[in-house]
């Protein structure tokens, strides 16, 4: 390694911590740094220009240095015996300061909109772009429609004939139809859907909604009027998709709505084979009451999700109406809980079932969630 003779002043002061003239040099002469320190200006010059077009009010600034000019930072310290600042947290720092006396945007070292990473190698510039998080509900007003997207089981999303080359089993979810407005809204090139559970296909979302977060990537914006992009969304659904409540979030929302178990309450509409006896159910309802059943993973999923035994706590169970072989139901249950096969018996793999405890084969032939408790 090439020994430091020549310090150029900014180096010089990094080291000593006062002024000093032995040995100092013009920033291309320094045996440390290399000129890098002289190169702060043209460092923000480039961060201005990869900056345009991006909304941010906070900012971090990391760099990337060639790896002899560390070597010798650390060389150094060990040669003065003294514990200075090294050469990526100084120039860190620099930059940092300029940016903010240019922008009127706030340095910080956590928690900031964008972090500006510059190799300092090639003069080029990599903008690390915090996420935007928006919290809200969302009611599924029809059937149908799934929650996320679904690659496509054939080409496992590539795109086929049997997908119509969308890559996609379904045309649309809950998932898109939101996203696409806040999306545009914030001008981010992609997103992901964190949502408080799901319904099935076939099931509407209605009452007060699934709570959700959305999460989007690399926002060119923050900030926006969150009435009115709800407003947009819901023209934008026509009807089959509606949310309510749209406010800032942040990722520690999201490990909540996974992490905490909220409760669900259902309508359910049953079939049955044989007539319904109004007393009968009567019954049966008010015995799962405050009970807890053992599910087996039901038939319909076990080729997506391990096979086991859950015990799910059902809270509350009543009698809306009942019309020979058909009656609605009203189910509150543990998060998680299948209310098809609880109806069913899923081949013996839920026990109870209502049907087990009627002596009457019943199965679903609508279902709803109503409302999504515990927040």
């Amino acid at each position: 390694m090439v020994p430091v003779q020549r310090l150029c002043r900014d180096c010089f002061l990094r080291i000593f911590g006062r002024e000093g003239d032995a040995n100092i040099v013009d920033y291309a002469e320094c045996d440390l740094c290399e000129g890098l320190s002289g190169e702060i200006e043209k460092f923000v010059d480039l961060i201005e220009e990869r900056l345009k077009g991006y909304e941010f009010y906070t900012f971090s600034v990391g760099t990337k240095i060639d790896t002899e000019i560390i070597e010798k930072d650390e060389e150094m310290k060990k040669k003065v015996s003294r514990d200075f600042k090294d050469i990526k947290t100084w120039l860190n720092r620099r930059i940092g300061r300029e940016l903010e006396r240019r922008t009127g945007k706030r340095f910080v070292y956590s928690d900031y909109d964008i972090n500006v990473i510059v190799d300092t190698r090639f003069d080029h510039v990599i903008l690390q772009v915090a996420p935007v998080y928006i919290y809200g509900r969302y009611l599924k007003l029809v059937r149908g429609i799934p929650q996320t997207k679904w690659p496509c089981r054939i080409c496992r999303g590539v795109g086929c004939r049997r997908c119509n080359y969308t890559g996609k089993q379904y045309p649309e979810s809950v998932e898109e139809i939101i996203a696409k407005k806040v999306l545009e809204e914030f001008q981010g090139d992609g997103e992901s859907f964190h949502g408080c559970g799901r319904e099935d296909i076939d099931a509407r979302m209605l009452g007060n909604g699934r709570p959700f977060v959305l999460e989007i990537k690399n926002p060119k914006k923050r900030r926006a009027n969150l009435k009115e992009l709800e407003k947009k969304i819901n023209e934008y659904a026509s009807g089959k998709v509606k949310v309510v409540g749209l406010r800032y979030s942040d990722k520690n929302e999201i490990r909540r709505l996974k992490e905490e178990s909220f409760p669900k309450v259902y309508h359910a509409k049953i079939f049955a084979d044989e007539e319904i006896q109004e007393k009968r159910l009567k019954e049966v309802l008010s015995s799962l009451e405050g009970r807890t059943i053992k599910q087996q993973t039901p038939l319909r999923v076990a080729h997506r999700r391990a096979d086991k035994v859950r015990e799910k706590k059902i809270y509350g169970c009543k009698l809306i109406w009942v019309k020979g072989k058909e009656a609605l139901i009203e189910i509150k249950a543990e998060s998680g809980t299948y209310i098809k096969e609880l109806v069913s018996g899923d081949e013996g793999r839920t026990r109870p079932s209502i049907s087990e405890m009627l002596g009457s084969r019943c199965e679903v032939k609508e279902l709803d969630v109503v409302a999504v408790e515990g927040e």
